[in-house]
């Protein structure tokens, strides 16, 4: 007798719907409106002869049967994208897919890519930096970066590095901070504050002791490159992430004001799922990824 099987596009709707609570949350990370996972969901339900979420006004639950279907449907989509990456010539082994934040990925990631190209020249890597999260190995890549405090569940996380935040600005913008103060001080600057990253200016002060800045005025800028880029063009002082803002640190477009450094408790991590022991071009990759961090100390 034939399994009944509901079709694999719904329940890729119901996992991840279930795994975030959210509707939204899963169309964001699956590429899809809000309203095809409501309707695959209900296409599921009505196929299934039973209700899998209660739906209210504000929040998203699962209903004790979709709380027992949900580990079996996530362990099979998972055995079937492991089974699909370790298939000989499959597209596992067409290239090696890495999910990043935009800024990690062109400041930090892409110039070290040529010397991989190098040495492996047969594989191709490719970068996707749009803003979800991933679920390994379902979701089809082989790795993301993440910023995080601490591991979380789920898959294999390997610390990289964490930031370490200085005050950077224009040669001309610290000139003139030295001319009204006598030294390169931060009292009476223009901050640069990046209002989307959970370690800024009020992290930095604590760290390192500072007093007297005006933490609660300044330019407020959503991204960190966009921080770097008004620094460069003297509107203020931005907090520096090294190893971020080592380019512009060598080529004197910006300089670091004052010698106090603090060490961010977020740091970036290397995420892969364990399928990844089982493919040598992914091992290749991750060995060599993590030897870049440590060959820059």
């Amino acid at each position: 007798m034939p399994f009944r099987l509901p079709p694999l596009s719904s329940l890729r709707f119901f996992e991840a719907a279930g795994r975030h609570r959210s509707f939204k949350r899963a169309a964001q990370e699956l590429n899809v409106t809000a309203s095809a996972v409501s309707h695959g969901i209900v296409a599921l339900e009505k196929a299934l002869g039973v209700a899998l979420f209660v739906r209210e006004t504000r929040s998203l639950s699962l209903t004790p049967e979709g709380e027992g279907y949900l580990p079996y449907i996530s362990e099979a989509l998972s055995l079937i994208a492991i089974g699909t990456q370790r298939l000989p010539g499959g597209p596992g082994e067409r290239g090696i897919s890495v999910s990043c934040a935009p800024t990690i990925a062109s400041r930090w990631l892409l110039p070290r890519l040529p010397e991989f190209s190098r040495r492996w020249p047969q594989l191709s890597v490719s970068v996707d930096t749009s803003h979800r999260q991933v679920s390994f190995p379902v979701d089809g890549f082989d790795f993301a970066i993440r910023m995080s405090r601490i591991p979380l569940a789920g898959a294999a996380w390997t610390r990289l590095f964490s930031e370490r935040l200085v005050p950077v600005c224009s040669p001309a913008y610290a000139a003139s901070l030295s001319a009204a103060g006598g030294g390169p001080g931060l009292c009476g600057a223009t901050l640069i504050h990046v209002v989307s990253v959970s370690e800024d200016w009020s992290a930095w002060a604590d760290a390192t002791g500072t007093r007297g800045l005006d933490l609660a005025g300044g330019i407020r800028i959503d991204a960190i490159q966009l921080a770097f880029e008004a620094a460069r063009a003297g509107l203020g002082v931005a907090l520096g992430r090294k190893p971020l803002v080592d380019l512009e640190l060598a080529d004197g477009s910006l300089v670091e004001v004052g010698p106090e450094v603090a060490a961010t408790e977020s740091a970036y991590w290397l995420v892969c799922s364990d399928a990844v022991e089982h493919r040598p071009d992914l091992r290749n990759f991750k060995r060599w990824l993590i030897a870049q961090v440590d060959s820059a100390g």
